[in-house]
């Protein structure tokens, strides 16, 4: 019996994907639930998994750009458990299996035209004795160094061979998440009246109150006590106090949130994300440490949805883990702001008449002015850093 792996719908919003890459090879055997490969859309990355286990046949080559519900491979579910994979070798990014005798595939063709080796003299190890990339490349690395011409640029989605010493440019395929992110980047920047106002914190009190629990919290809760929760919580007392803040236009109207789910920035190897930690209000620093180290992992794994990014009434995002010292941040829209976290760095301070060295930080709040007004946007900063420089602030909502 052969069972169809299909595009899995991802959301009304999602029509297709690329499906950028296969976990695995054609003719392995697959268990079910294994991941089987990664694709990517303009909002989220995702993994499909086998629905049975069997032997699989693909039948669409990584870098294809496929429809929701499309059939990418078969899968016959009467193959042995114990079955050897039927590649002899790993090959990378593999080709659909054709019936029947096929020309030579687009990976064969371009690599036939890059190191002049002509396919029909190559053996063929794929079906029927079919040449694939794997044959093409074995046959390159065997010729002689000075007869092989240099690589051209690859066109194709998948990463590229390896340059050559002579080679001066790559080119890669923009992926749909990272072309998304371009263009909300820039529709934030062309439709908001965004300016950025900066303050500095003093991260004394937070890090000795890390130092002093650090040990007792991870014991208790299995998780480390980190500055992102004190930044939360600092957060949400801050939208309380100035409810401008959390607010968005829509429209000729403008909507006040009454709530506060808090979007936090992650950065994963294709792009920035930022899911959605619900009801921050209501949670306690353990709570919000688990739930921002859930999703950042989700995001990571390429395991995110939909639901997870969606909702969220304001963005915190630190580029103090990269070492940045100041920024500033462009809006998450239709939110109205977002906080920018930079790198601590002891710096000499004033602090009653005298100099002092204290580990400091720029905070940078970008806003949209249209909404926001300086005063508004200043008193919110300036919150958040009295809430930093005096936690206990957020005990009694002060």
């Amino acid at each position: 019996m052969s069972l169809e792996v299909k595009i899995p719908p991802l959301g009304e919003s999602i029509n297709s994907g690329v499906l950028a890459k296969w976990h695995v090879k054609d003719g392995d055997i697959v268990k079910k639930d294994q991941p089987l490969f990664e694709l990517e859309t303009d909002k989220i990355t995702s993994e499909g998994n086998a629905e049975a286990a069997g032997r699989i046949a693909l039948k669409v080559a990584a870098g294809t750009e496929v429809k929701i519900g499309a059939v990418v491979a078969m899968i016959d579910t009467a193959a042995p458990a114990g079955a050897e994979a039927a590649s002899p070798r790993p090959i990378e990014n593999p080709e659909p299996k054709i019936e029947n005798a096929a020309p030579a595939s687009p990976a064969v063709r371009r690599l036939a035209a890059e190191t002049g080796i002509d396919p029909a003299k190559v053996e063929g190890t794929g079906k029927g004795g079919r040449v694939t990339k794997g044959d093409m490349l074995a046959a390159a690395s065997a010729k002689p160094a000075e007869a092989t011409a240099a690589p051209a640029p690859s066109p194709q989605f998948a990463t590229p061979n390896p340059p050559s010493a002579t080679a001066k440019q790559t080119r890669k395929k923009l992926s749909p998440l990272r072309k998304r992110i371009a263009e909300r980047l820039v529709q934030a920047q062309h439709e908001a009246a965004m300016l950025t106002t900066f303050n500095e914190v003093d991260m004394s009190a937070v890090m000795d109150l890390r130092k002093k629990y650090q040990d007792d919290f991870v014991k208790k809760h299995g998780v480390k006590l980190g500055f992102m929760s004190f930044f939360t919580k600092a957060v949400v007392q801050a939208l309380k106090d100035v409810p401008a803040i959390n607010a968005q236009f829509a429209g000729d109207e403008i909507v006040q949130n009454h709530y506060y789910d808090i979007g936090v920035a992650v950065s994963t190897e294709k792009g920035l994300m930022v899911p959605v930690i619900r009801a921050c209000d209501t949670l306690g620093m353990a709570d919000i440490e688990k739930a921002i180290g859930d999703v950042a992992k989700k995001a990571r794994d390429s395991k995110i949805t939909l639901q997870d990014l969606e909702g969220g009434v304001f963005t915190i995002t630190n580029g103090g883990i990269f070492g940045s010292m100041l920024s500033t941040p462009i809006l998450n829209a239709p939110q109205s702001a977002i906080l920018g976290l930079h790198a601590i760095n002891d710096r000499p301070v004033a602090v009653n008449g005298q100099v002092v060295i204290r580990p400091m930080m720029y905070l940078a709040l970008s806003y949209d002015h249209r909404l926001v007004d300086g005063r508004e946007a200043v008193t919110f900063l300036v919150k958040v850093k009295q809430a930093i420089e005096d936690p206990a602030r957020l005990l009694i909502g002060a």
